[in-house]
């Protein structure tokens, strides 16, 4: 059992830890030539995840159904590659918009890799 001093103790130290975190985050994304996009953009799961799984949870589609990033439904409609994929990632395909603003430089490309590797292992993630 902690006693009332060792809690506050920790208490104290989690708060300076928290603030040591958000002063980071702070700088990092202000510093010149390091923009959070930049950091964001070179983990295609982190893009997806920001701007795809709204309608793409898992590979699926809220939206159309049939539509879904599983390997089978994308070859189905001739999207094979991941060339195929970061071209609709950036301009958009039927009621899609695109998003080669949201994703920034290479963004597409990185979050194509990404859903390509994820449709080749079934959407299987650990």
């Amino acid at each position: 059992m902690l006693k009332t001093n060792q809690i506050n103790n920790l208490v104290r130290w989690l708060g300076k830890v928290i603030v040591t975190l958000v002063l980071a985050i702070h700088f990092i994304s202000r510093s010149p030539g390091i923009a959070v996009a930049d950091i964001t953009a070179q983990n295609g799961a982190v893009l997806f995840e920001q701007h795809c799984a709204g309608c793409h949870l898992n590979g699926g589609n809220i939206i159309r159904r049939n539509k879904t990033l599983k390997l089978a439904a994308l070859k189905r409609r001739g999207i094979d590659s991941q060339a195929a994929i970061a071209e609709i990632a950036r301009n958009g395909i039927g009621q899609m918009s695109g998003y080669a603003e949201s994703l920034g430089t290479d963004g597409d490309e990185l979050v194509a890799e990404w859903i390509w590797q994820q449709a080749q292992n079934a959407w299987i993630q650990g």
